[in-house]
C-alpha cells in the first residue's frame, strides 16, 4: 500500500517561491513508479502539474508551469519535490501528490485517472 504525505504549502506573494515535498512509503524497489503533482482550484477540475519516474529519468510538465516549476526526486529520502518559482495568483489551489505503478512512463503522464494513490493535499495561496 503506497502512502503519500505532502507538505510545504502556504501563502506567498505573486512572483514568490515555494517548495512542496511529498514523502512516499510502501514502495517496492523493483517496481517502476511515476509520482506526480496535481492541483485543484475551487470550482475547477483537478489537473496535472508535473510528474517524474521513480528512477528520475523521465518527467513531464503542464504547459502552464513550464519554465517556472521544477520536479525532482531524492530516492534516499523517498521524497519528491516541486520547486515553484514566479508564482502567479492562478497557481492558487490545493496541491496533491499522487503515484502509481506503471510498466513504463505513460504517454499521457498527467492524466488524473491514471493515479490510484493520493495524498491529503496542501494548500498553496498566491496573493498580495
Amino acid at each position: 500500500q503506497l502512502q503519500l504525505v505532502e507538505s510545504g504549502g502556504g501563502l506567498v506573494q505573486p512572483g514568490g517561491s515555494l517548495r512542496l515535498s511529498c514523502v512516499a512509503s510502501g514502495f517496492t524497489w523493483w517496481d517502476y513508479y511515476v509520482i506526480g503533482w496535481f492541483r485543484q482550484a475551487p470550482g475547477k477540475e483537478r489537473e496535472g502539474v508535473s510528474c517524474i519516474s521513480s528512477s528520475g529519468g523521465a518527467f513531464a510538465y503542464a504547459d502552464s508551469v513550464k519554465g517556472r516549476f521544477t520536479i525532482s526526486i531524492d530516492n534516499a529520502k523517498n521524497t519528491v519535490y516541486l520547486q515553484m518559482n514566479s508564482l502567479k495568483p492562478e497557481d492558487t489551489a490545493v496541491y496533491y501528490c499522487a503515484a502509481n505503478r506503471f510498466r513504463s512512463f505513460p504517454p499521457q503522464p498527467l492524466e488524473v485517472r491514471q493515479y490510484d494513490y493520493w495524498g491529503q493535499g496542501t494548500q498553496v495561496t498566491v496573493s498580495s
